[in-house]
């Protein structure tokens, strides 16, 4: 069923995808995916700021990335912060909007390739999928068998 997957891609994932070489990536067909409407891509303000803001860092010019971000604003589905409490705090303070996002957007997976995000796992098993991109293909795929 179509939307029933809603993830949070942190940075990491949202810049492989943008900088790949490789149209054919796993982090390229994370974005195809959604695009198609595999998949609801959950964001807050804060993330959005912080795609932005990595995405110029990378060296990727101003109108690009100012269309990316409108695209994630239109077809995405935007997560207003009002839950603050972790059962686990993240190491990596900077992996805290991420978090939140992905819980109070009734998230369905998390996905990172960060270590700090990804030791967050077993504390947030039953309540988010954290994964990496590989482990969210998989269960996009699983979900719309026959899709490119």
């Amino acid at each position: 069923m179509p939307g029933s997957i809603r993830a949070v891609l942190d940075t990491n994932v949202v810049l492989a995808a943008r900088l790949s070489p490789h149209a054919t990536s796993p982090t390229a067909e994370i974005l195809d995916r959604w695009q198609q409407h595999e998949f609801r891509f959950l964001y807050s303000l804060d993330t959005l700021a912080e795609y932005a803001e990595k995405l110029l860092e990378r060296g990727i010019p101003a109108p690009e990335v100012a269309a990316f971000i409108r695209l994630i604003a239109r077809h995405g589905e935007i997560v207003s912060i009002v839950f603050f409490h972790f059962r686990h705090y993240p190491v990596d303070s900077e992996d805290v909007m991420f978090l939140l996002c992905a819980i109070n957007g009734r998230s369905t997976h998390l996905v990172s390739y960060d270590p700090h995000l990804l030791s967050l796992r077993p504390y947030y098993a039953g309540e988010v999928t954290i994964c990496e991109p590989i482990e969210f293909l998989a269960a996009c795929r699983s979900a719309h068998p026959g899709s490119p």
